[in-house]
């Protein structure tokens, strides 16, 4: 009787996902979060603005009776959580906050995945340096563990290596469009082709070929260390930010089971640097995913660096069970 991608949580579930709320909000608590309770609706462009823009399709929107004015309905609490940021934490340096809301979809991010999810995350504005990411990274998976799942991959990439490659190439935005489907696609076929077509020859051919291999294990790293070179020093950099976080993650007790892809670009057209997701074995999809996505307050009037992570705690729920 419910619109398709929509669900109700019944007792005892309810009690449940009740319990694990309050777990999750008392630990972002302890770790020095505010928390935040934003609205449901909002006017359209401050839901769209920067960052957000890939949400457009996602939105659900409507005529406020009351201005006029064009309002949508959340997709994601990331954006409503930079706006704040911005707007009443301008004069505070390094600003952490957390939520926990429904946020609804015109479409799902793909094929029976939910259209309501309720969405908890932390973001972390006013720190430009990896010891941002790495809180970010390690609040995820404490989120999770807290959620019951246990067995988690860490799957680490960076925006960089993808746009340090793709800057040597000088395409139109068509193109462009085209090329990040394919690798999105990871095709190596269909690459060929694309590259055959547009006369692509030499170190630029061999670039992108690169690209679709690397990946796999942290020695995936040196390996691309070598192999794209050719790319410059922008890439480079990412690289070694990357070594950096695997190095720390890998120093803790327990670390999770680490898979590097240099051709993940989960959020590119937003993030700034490092993303990074959650999986669990035999669960096609990431559980938590985040991302560094630096300068999204300038919309705002407040420029920030910025970083944090998301997830849907009716997923983790499901899965911790």
């Amino acid at each position: 009787m419910l619109p398709e991608g929509m669900a109700e949580t019944l007792a005892p579930s309810s009690w449940v996902l009740e319990d694990l709320r309050r777990k999750l909000l008392d630990h972002y608590r302890a770790a020095g979060f505010e928390l935040i309770l934003t609205p449901l609706v909002e006017h359209l462009e401050s839901l769209l603005t920067g960052s957000a823009e890939d949400l457009e399709r996602q939105t659900f929107k409507l005529i406020d009776p009351e201005s006029g004015r064009l309002l949508g309905l959340r997709a994601d609490m990331t954006p409503q959580a930079a706006r704040v940021a911005a707007r009443h934490y301008a004069q505070q340096k390094i600003v952490r906050l957390c939520y926990l809301g429904t946020v609804l979809r015109a479409t799902a991010p793909e094929p029976g995945q939910s259209r309501s999810p309720r969405q908890v995350g932390c973001e972390i504005f006013g720190e430009p340096g990896l010891a941002a990411d790495l809180e970010a990274i390690n609040l995820m998976l404490q989120s999770i563990s807290l959620a019951g799942v246990r067995a988690v991959a860490l799957d680490l990439g960076h925006v960089g290596v993808y746009r340090g490659v793709v800057q040597h190439l000088a395409l139109s935005e068509a193109d462009e469009a085209e090329l990040f489907g394919l690798v999105q696609r990871k095709s190596g076929p269909d690459m060929a082709q694309w590259m055959s077509a547009r006369g692509l020859e030499g170190a630029v051919r061999q670039l992108l070929i690169d690209l679709l291999d690397l990946n796999g294990g942290v020695e995936v790293l040196e390996v691309a260390t070598t192999r794209l070179a050719a790319a410059g020093d922008s890439v480079q950099q990412a690289l070694a930010q990357l070594r950096a976080v695997c190095d720390a993650i890998r120093a803790q007790a327990a670390p999770p089971e680490i898979h590097v892809d240099l051709a993940e670009l989960r959020g590119y057209r937003y993030k700034t640097g490092l993303v990074f997701a959650a999986f669990v074995a035999d669960h096609g999809r990431e559980i938590a995913r985040g991302g560094r996505y630096d300068g999204v307050g300038a919309a705002f009037g407040e420029y920030r660096p910025a970083t944090g992570f998301s997830a849907d705690i009716n997923e983790l729920l499901r899965l911790g069970l």
